[in-house]
């Protein structure tokens, strides 16, 4: 089968960023899985000014958003049976299994319910008011909500086989962004006016009734927030706030993981 691993780091990159993005790609040297790690924007996707809720300043900053520059990674579903997006706030243990052979080749796509994880209590509530904002309103599909919240995947680390192709039906990562339904995520309409291309990814997988695959939470493991954050194969640095000196003090973050 042939691989890959996919992340994005546009503009200047922290030194956590740069140390996170060395570790995925010596973890593809160790496994034998191609890397790419695109360094500049390719989409250009702004939010349209005349109905976007994002901020001032986010729509008039020189680079265009960037999270949602790593679906560039689906042109690679023509060449690769599997394909993995990593965010590039995600450590990876030196020691880490492959995770390609922990993802089923009959399923469409895989990534970590966050309601699943092993998680504080603190954390937990933040779910349940994060993921009721979000998704509630989308009620042409079913987010399965139970006192934990709304079973929605954090798309900091994914996995997808070929076959999730027929969902993009032809068009190009531009095209598929493009997408009428999606423009409310771009734009950060009412509850989704901080969104990630999370949410977007999440109600599309669940509009096109995809086969999914929810991997095991050590593929994610949330810094501040999971429980057992030495246990975790991928450690996700995701809030720059809640880290010794926003980031930059790798060795001590390091000390504290491991």
């Amino acid at each position: 089968m042939k691989r890959l691993i996919y992340q994005v780091s546009v503009g200047k990159p922290s030194k956590l960023y740069e140390h996170c993005t060395r570790s995925v790609e010596n973890y593809c040297k160790e496994h034998k899985i191609d890397y790419v790690k695109q360094t500049s924007p390719k989409l250009w996707i702004r939010p349209d000014p005349f109905t976007s809720n994002r901020s001032a300043e986010c729509q008039a900053r020189p680079l265009p958003l960037p999270i949602f520059e790593k679906e560039n990674a689906f042109e690679y579903l023509h060449r690769y049976d599997q394909v993995a997006i990593v965010d590039s706030d995600i450590w990876v243990r030196p020691n880490a299994p492959n995770i390609f052979h922990d993802f089923d080749s009959g399923v469409d796509f895989g990534a970590v319910v966050e309601r699943e994880m092993p998680i504080t209590k603190q954390y937990m509530n933040k779910i349940i008011n994060y993921s009721n904002m979000q998704y509630s309103s989308l009620k042409d599909v079913d987010f399965s909500p139970d006192p934990r919240g709304y079973e929605f995947m954090n798309m900091g680390l994914m996995v997808m086989n070929k076959s999730i192709l027929k969902y993009l039906r032809g068009e190009s990562p531009q095209e598929f962004l493009g997408r009428p339904e999606f423009k409310r995520f771009i734009d950060g309409v009412g509850p989704w006016k901080w969104s990630t291309d999370q949410t977007l990814l999440n109600y599309w997988i669940r509009k096109e009734k995809m086969n999914i695959q929810r991997l095991h939470w050590k593929w994610n493991g949330l810094y501040t927030a999971n429980t057992n954050i030495r246990e975790c194969h991928f450690v996700h640095f995701f809030l720059k706030d809640k880290l010794p000196n926003n980031g930059e003090n790798v060795d001590e973050l390091m000390r504290i993981v491991q």
